[in-house]
């Protein structure tokens, strides 16, 4: 049997199947001829000429053309070349010329430079057999892989892999570290630092006037995953040159202090998300008061003064979550608790007990022991879109009791008491506005008494804690918090400052500019008697991740007010601060 030339292995790849018949019954019959092709092609099955090939326009015949020139136009390519018609360099002979000739190609794949689909067997092109791709082109369209004007494609949607649907982990990653909702955000294998730089001056307007505080803070942090198992670890380093009167020491000189904020592990038990060390618990979110707030301790040093991001102290914990649609469970062990930090006696704002002239011994703290840790269990649920929760918790309390000696009405000893609270918060979103409510009842908090004969100067109070508040906005770039809050003291004891019923109101007030300003006033009072704290301040964006803090806190009424004890600490101060 004759060989096929390469044009005609050409022209079975860029015919149809009936083509490829045609020429092989031309071979066997010892004679080649094109009108065998043209009768086997159908329509637009296979070109018969290059201009066809390519839907470029015939050129006008030459009716007076030699017929030397008709049969050179009939006569068919044997190189690719001469197929598209490209210029063969010339050689000093035949030779040369055969050399630069390139021979034409017996695939498509290597016709057009692709990649091969398959090794080559035995010399020959190895047929793949697909119902879809890679069978021999049966017209032009398919040849050149574009879309026939008469077929329409149909886009199939594609359904996503069950790796890429939320996940109970990524759920539970919509919470930020500081316990607020927000987006999710996906771990990666590998880590990326993360932090912020602040820089913070307060001048106090007092007797002599002083600087109450001028600090650099830098905290870096990273997280990652590893082998499924989420991580975090993060610190703080802050270098203050006025702690006489931030944290009491009193000699004036630059300290640097070093902290551990969240450092912690993520990971899955079957319907439970994990997550075991050092982190923030955060189940409050009124503004500008801890109510519900039960389980973070604070950095009181500052009152409650400073952003709730640097306020709060993480705890080291072990918490497990359970989520199943709109049920959410929490299980929460502390075995070593931290405790507020108040700094010592001779700061701006040490939380004094009533004295004429107190001293204070050093703060006793409870030891590691496994029966001072800290336990609780906090149930939500979002029903008909209201978000509701309850919890218990029994703790050594976070908060100082101050005991008072027994033969010196004036020495005093912070020390931790054991207490346990229950409660409870409520959110709704009410188109208009946004309502929230928070209570806690707490039981075995002791409280100082202005008696000098009591022994040890304190008096067992169980009290509710309650606060109710609404988020509004009456333009779109204003935002408006108010809320009323009451503390309740059951089986009120004469000898306590506080009344049976403490009541109060806040208001927050905050509008941003068009020009990256933001302005921003903190109101609290109290309706028991001339007791307030306002706190205006000015936002400047100036640069993406920079911002620039300008403001004045203001502090009125009765020493023994919750503001008025800080009466003569009113002051201006200054942040500026990098986050990255």
């Amino acid at each position: 049997m004759k060989s096929w030339t390469k044009w005609e292995t050409l022209l079975c790849l860029v015919g149809a199947a009936g083509a490829c018949s045609a020429v092989q019954g031309a071979q066997e019959s010892g004679v080649f001829n094109p009108s065998v092709i043209r009768l086997a092609a159908q329509g637009d099955e296979m070109p018969l000429s290059r201009d066809s090939l390519f839907d470029v326009p015939p050129a006008a015949k030459n009716e007076k053309s030699s017929a030397k020139s008709k049969k050179a136009a009939k006569a068919p390519p044997d190189t690719k070349e001469g197929l598209f018609d490209l210029d063969v360099p010339t050689g000093k002979n035949d030779a040369d010329v055969s050399k630069a000739t390139v021979e034409l190609s017996p695939s498509r794949d290597a016709l057009f430079d692709l990649a091969p689909e398959k090794e080559k067997e035995g010399g020959r092109v190895a047929p793949v057999l697909s119902k879809e791709k890679d069978a021999l082109p049966v017209s032009k369209e398919s040849l050149f892989e574009t879309t026939a004007p008469h077929v329409e494609k149909t886009a199939v949607p594609s359904i996503p892999d069950e790796k890429e649907l939320a996940s109970p982990t990524q759920e539970k990653e919509q919470r930020l570290s500081d316990g607020l909702p927000g987006p999710v955000v996906a771990a990666k294998s590998g880590s990326a630092l993360q932090g912020f730089f602040q820089t913070e001056f307060a001048h106090a307007n007092a007797n002599p006037d002083h600087w109450s505080k001028s600090i650099g803070r830098l905290e870096l942090g990273a997280t990652g995953k590893w082998d499924g198992i989420q991580w975090k670890l993060s610190g703080r380093v802050d270098i203050s040159t006025e702690y006489d009167h931030y944290n009491g020491w009193g000699d004036g000189n630059s300290r640097m202090e070093l902290s551990l904020r969240e450092n912690y592990l993520d990971f899955s038990l079957s319907d439970w998300e994990v997550r075991l060390g050092r982190q923030h618990i955060v189940w409050g979110e009124m503004v500008g008061m801890f109510v519900a707030d039960v389980v973070s301790a604070k950095d009181l040093r500052d009152f409650i003064l400073p952003d709730f991001s640097v306020l709060r102290i993480p705890q080291w914990a072990a918490r497990a979550e359970y989520f199943s649609g709109d049920f959410h469970a929490e299980l929460l062990w502390i075995p070593f608790p931290s405790y507020d930090r108040i700094g010592k006696q001779g700061a701006d704002f040490y939380p004094y007990p009533p004295a004429l002239a107190p001293t204070i011994n050093a703060e006793e703290k409870p030891g590691y022991r496994l029966s001072n840790g800290n336990y609780g269990v906090r149930l939500s649920q979002l029903k008909n879109g209201w978000d509701i929760s309850g919890f218990f918790y029994r703790s050594t309390d976070a908060q100082q009791t101050f005991y008072r000696d027994a033969f010196n009405p004036n020495l005093f000893t912070p020390r931790h008491d054991r207490i346990w609270q229950a409660g409870g918060t409520l959110a709704k979103d009410l188109g208009s506005f946004v309502l929230k409510g928070e209570a806690v009842y707490t039981h075995g908090r002791q409280y100082n008494v202005t008696n000098l004969v009591d022994t040890d100067g304190l008096v067992r109070q169980n009290t509710l804690d309650w606060a109710a508040g609404m988020d509004f906005n009456p333009t779109p770039d204003t935002r408006v918090n108010a809320q009323l809050y009451q503390r309740v003291y059951f089986n009120h004891h004469p000898d306590i400052i506080p009344d049976q019923y403490e009541n109060g109101y806040s208001l927050l007030v905050n509008h941003k500019f068009s020009n990256n300003w933001e302005a921003e006033a903190l109101w609290v009072r109290s309706l028991n008697r001339d007791d307030w704290m306002l706190r205006p301040k000015l936002t400047w964006g100036f640069e993406r991740n920079w911002r620039l803090v300008l403001g004045l806190d203001y502090f009125h009424g009765p020493a023994t007010g919750i503001f008025g004890q800080y009466n003569k600490n009113d002051r201006a101060y200054a942040e500026l601060r990098y986050d990255f």
